[in-house]
């Protein structure tokens, strides 16, 4: 799969000290990218839409 063309941008949710980091793509027809921003040239996940949106609904309603 080719992500070359993928942004990248960080979670919100990630601390300023580098550590912990998500990126996630989400400009991907038909994918959203999700890799770890201190290793982006590692592996990276993808997902359809609707069952990345089912994750983070589930985690957002986690405590």
């Amino acid at each position: 799969m080719d992500l070359s063309h993928a942004r990248w941008r960080k979670s919100t949710r990630s601390g300023a000290s580098g550590g912990n980091c998500v990126e996630v793509a989400s400009n991907l027809p038909g994918l959203v990218g999700v890799r770890d921003s201190k290793d982006p040239a590692g592996p990276a996940l993808t997902f359809d839409p609707a069952t990345w949106r089912a994750f983070i609904t589930q985690v957002s309603e986690r405590p």
